[in-house]
């Protein structure tokens, strides 16, 4: 019985912990600023495939030239994918469709781009995607930006 509460007691003190580690590492993320939450789409979803699969749920941050994506679910420090800015091609803006709609955050619109030879989705908020689109645009001078 002692060793079941012990367990138990151990058990629970792991998941503190580890909802901590979460908490703590997003605080870390947004410690500098000019983040928004941003789930994004490294791989289309297959013919075939319900349009919903592939989302990934995730912070976005701005740094310098680039935009720094982090998965929510993890506990690495570093950035899972970096765009850099001369290299993002707005191609379409839309509304989620379909199962879509289940695996994003309510009121999200959804950016097809194209960075270097991949297709990458964002789906953020109309705030975030103002802020994205304006970010883009004041690309120094001599750069090329493609937005559609």
């Amino acid at each position: 019985m002692i060793l079941a509460l012990l367990v138990l007691a151990a058990l629970l003190l792991l998941l503190v912990c580890g909802l901590f580690g979460f908490g703590l590492r997003r605080r870390l993320i947004q410690r500098s600023g000019g983040t928004f939450d941003c789930s994004a789409r490294f791989q289309p979803p297959q013919a075939g495939q319900s349009p919903g699969k592939g989302w990934l749920y995730g912070v976005a941050r701005y740094n310098g030239d680039q935009v720094e994506w982090f998965r929510v679910f993890s506990y690495a420090l570093r950035p899972r994918r970096a765009l850099q800015r001369d290299r993002i091609q707005v191609r379409e803006r839309r509304r989620p469709v379909g199962d879509e709609e289940l695996a994003l955050l309510p009121g999200a619109v959804v950016l097809s781009c194209r960075h270097e030879e991949w297709d990458v989705e964002l789906a953020m908020s109309e705030d975030a995607l103002t802020g994205f689109l304006a970010w883009l645009e004041a690309a120094p001078p001599g750069q090329r930006v493609n937005v559609a």
